[in-house]
């Protein structure tokens, strides 16, 4: 039920060849690994690939036994013809899952009618915006992995699953990925419960452009430096990640109401607030070390804090080092302790006068 093929390196009509010979056997899954297309010259042209393409286009109409194709680390050696005449042949198959990675993909088609795909993989590709913008046949499709392509606009993304009616994932990771224009409406599909933003350009502005009942979310490795209160309404959310961000303190979940998991690690914190879990009280585990914590008088309610939380922070105590002042540099934070009249004002100044 499973073939594996690595390292294919053959002419284009023999590679047709061999799929309609696997697609009418009981094989379900097939993966080709490290292939190459080529074709001789004298058959660089569309017109000698039409005849092949058309009997593959009938081919995968048919129901047989194929349920999932993966194509990785892709090169063609064949560039004289017209690409969309191949991407057709692609979205047109009816199986459930399509895998084509690291092919330099710069396009797909949409289905030209209602599809049978449930998972599409099209990651480390060139895909930009353009892809499946007004396409409303991929009703069906509950997986959708784009990262490391060349996607820019955060709204455009949005459109682009707003007709995706049973999607519920969605991996948008290590694009060019921006959303900076206040006020600017985005549509998402209402299906979409797990989001991957991490790794592009976003700013505060993205929690303006967020599906309204996402339940994990991850925006780790942005350029975010404050989570804007009354914005975002997310009501279902359960998991944030908004480690790798220039944070400065820890986000309120005046939004967030369901939220059980935050991580804010490497971001720049350093005095976290102490009403956090008040503020949060859903809140099972806070991921917040590797920040570069300055150990002062205000440092010692968050170091409490952690003592009455029964174990919510994630990698106490390793992970909670003081970062300032130099003298106290590499000092964790649970071996760090201040006298109360060091802290307390008042107390230093009534006994500063006793002692006078």
């Amino acid at each position: 039920t499973t073939v594996t093929l690595d390292a294919v390196d053959l002419q284009w009509a023999i590679i047709l060849q061999i799929f309609m010979l696997i697609w009418y056997s009981p094989v379900e899954h097939l993966t080709v690994r490290n292939l190459t297309f080529r074709g001789p010259l004298e058959k660089l042209t569309e017109y000698a690939f039409q005849p092949l393409l058309s009997s593959v286009e009938q081919l995968i109409s048919l129901d047989g036994s194929m349920k999932a194709l993966t194509l990785e680390h892709v090169r063609n050696k064949v560039y004289y013809f017209n690409q969309e005449i191949l991407y057709r042949q692609f979205s047109e198959m009816n199986i459930a899952n399509l895998t084509i990675a690291d092919a330099y993909m710069p396009h797909m088609l949409c289905p030209n009618k209602t599809s049978s795909f449930q998972c599409l993989n099209f990651s480390h590709n060139a895909l930009t915006d353009e892809l499946f913008q007004n396409c409303g046949t991929l009703v069906d499709l509950k997986l959708l992995i784009l990262q490391k392509n060349k996607f820019e606009s955060l709204r455009k993304v949005s459109f682009m699953t707003s007709h995706m009616k049973s999607l519920t994932y969605l991996d948008m990771s290590n694009n060019l990925l921006r959303h900076d224009r206040a006020g600017v409406q985005c549509q998402w599909a209402e299906s979409l419960a797990e989001l991957d933003l991490s790794s592009n350009q976003l700013v505060d502005a993205v929690f303006e452009c967020l599906p309204a009942n996402v339940q994990k979310l991850s925006l780790r490795n942005n350029q975010i430096s404050n989570v804007p209160s009354g914005v975002a309404e997310l009501k279902s959310l359960e998991e944030l990640n908004l480690a790798l961000n220039r944070l400065a303190d820890l986000p309120g979940c005046g939004g967030f109401t369901s939220l059980q998991f935050l991580n804010v690690e490497m971001n720049s914190i350093l005095t976290p607030s102490a009403d956090f879990f008040q503020s949060c009280p859903r809140v099972r585990e806070l991921q917040a070390g590797h920040n570069p914590f300055q150990c002062s008088c205000e440092l010692q309610a968050f170091i409490r804090l952690e003592r009455r939380s029964g174990g919510k922070l994630f990698g106490w105590p390793a992970a909670y080092v003081c970062e300032y002042p130099e003298g106290l540099r590499g000092t964790e934070l649970k071996d760090f302790h201040l006298s109360p009249l060091a802290c307390n004002t008042t107390l230093l100044l009534v006994t500063a006068l006793l002692l006078t």
